[in-house]
């Protein structure tokens, strides 16, 4: 049974780094596919409209940046609104970053490293990162926190999942009947129970000493958080 009181330190399938190509790719099509259909690329986009005030030159990465699908989205988005923007995709995998890769995202750049090991020339206006928060312990977060928020020039946002039995089951349910990947199958339940309630949010910031940010749920089951640091 699962405690959804508290968070769950299991660690998922996709954290391992023995995952054959293959199923990496496959994996990154089908996050891109539930991201697209379940609103995750919808909350991402608030959360960069949110920071980017309509500026009409703007520089983003992304930590933990998978496949680079939510890179594209903002592209998309940019693209259509005549804003020239630059990308950084950050991802310790390096099979994550070979997907990225095939994306050919003009203006893009794709880093594979551990994101604490990355130097900037030049601090990017917006870093963000999405379903990547669930995956560390607190301790981490935090550190992951201070690092946004320093790194930063206009600020941070977080997109990410919800604590709570119907995210949990539902995508249970959805991954069994619809994914053909066996990470997916396995990690999209365990994500939801390594997630977040809205307490964690705010101990997290009090823990790193962020004073001003806005967290905000939204459907289905994630959270938005954003500090914006431009003030």
């Amino acid at each position: 049974m699962v405690n959804f009181q508290i968070r769950s330190y299991q660690k998922e399938l996709l954290d391992r780094d023995d995952i054959p190509f293959a199923d990496i790719k496959r994996n990154m099509q089908e996050l891109d596919f539930i991201n697209t259909w379940l609103g995750g690329h919808a909350i991402t986009l608030e959360g960069f409209r949110r920071l980017s005030r309509n500026q009409l030159s703007i520089s983003v990465c992304e930590i933990g940046c998978g496949g680079g699908d939510n890179l594209a989205a903002i592209a998309r988005w940019c693209e259509k609104r005549k804003i020239f923007a630059s990308f950084t995709g950050i991802d310790k995998n390096p099979d994550c970053i070979a997907v990225a890769k095939e994306r050919n995202l003009p203006g893009s750049t794709w880093i594979a490293s551990d994101y604490k090991d990355v130097v900037f020339d030049r601090k990017p206006d917006i870093i963000f990162s999405s379903l990547f928060c669930h995956h560390f312990p607190e301790r981490e977060l935090i550190a992951q926190m201070r690092w946004m928020y320093k790194h930063a020039h206009r600020g941070f946002f977080i997109n990410d999942l919800h604590r709570h039995p119907m995210a949990y089951y539902s995508i249970q349910w959805l991954t069994r009947l619809f994914s053909k990947s066996y990470l997916v199958q396995h990690d999209a339940p365990l994500s939801v129970a390594r997630g977040f309630v809205k307490k964690d949010w705010q101990l997290l910031f009090d823990s790193a000493g962020i004073t001003t940010f806005s967290v905000q749920w939204k459907w289905a089951f994630r959270w938005l958080v954003v500090v914006d640091s431009s003030h």
